[in-house]
């Protein structure tokens, strides 16, 4: 019975590696899509991208080994992976980043901001995870992949953009609306709720 104890332990032990090792991949895809664009690996990795955003985070739950520094290093790897993208964008088709300045600009300066207001308050960067966040996800994944791999037209990246700044927007009022840092809110209704429950404590 205790060598099954020890095991069971080895075995959480590893687990707990397994959505690290999803973060880090995807943190390093940023960097990897700028080759990939000119190899033809492009639409491959944005693919095994999205589904290792959507499996870190479930894997980590249901393994129990969910961390607050875990959810900060997916966000930060969202960002990394996401300005590959852009990056892979401007290579293979700058017609859509110049024809769209204004959204890259205004999307930009949200996150900035964001982050900046979100060390300001929390001393660390928000990690949300709203629906709305991983719909966005979804719209960047399909859009990029019709632009780049597929060379259709670039209507889906005004979406993905716009999508972006509501996502961002949202994500700044539960900053405002949160008096203590909280990973993992899906709605600013739930954010709204767990206002009242810190402000009660």
């Amino acid at each position: 019975m205790a060598a099954w104890g020890a095991g069971e332990m080895r075995l959480h032990a590893l687990l707990r590696w397994v959505p690290w090792v999803m973060v880090g991949m995807r943190a390093l895809f940023g960097p990897l899509i700028l080759i990939g664009t000119e190899h033809g690996w492009l639409g491959g990795i944005v693919i095994v991208a999205l589904l290792s955003d959507i499996y870190d985070g479930i894997l980590a739950r249901r393994w129990g080994v969910e961390t607050a520094s875990l959810r900060v290093s997916d966000s930060i790897a969202d960002t990394i992976f996401y300005l590959g993208v852009v990056g892979a964008l401007l290579m293979r088709e700058p017609g859509v980043i110049w024809g769209n300045l204004r959204l890259f600009a205004a999307l930009f300066s949200l996150e900035v901001f964001r982050c900046l207001f979100d060390f300001w308050k929390y001393r660390k960067t928000a990690s949300y995870h709203s629906y709305l966040a991983k719909c966005w996800g979804l719209v960047i994944v399909v859009a990029v992949v019709a632009v780049l791999s597929f060379d259709k037209q670039p209507t889906l990246i005004v979406v993905a953009l716009v999508l972006g700044i509501v996502v961002n927007l949202e994500g700044l009022a539960m900053s405002l609306i949160l008096p203590r840092w909280k990973n993992d809110v899906k709605t600013l209704g739930q954010a709204w709720a767990l206002r009242k429950i810190m402000l009660a404590e």
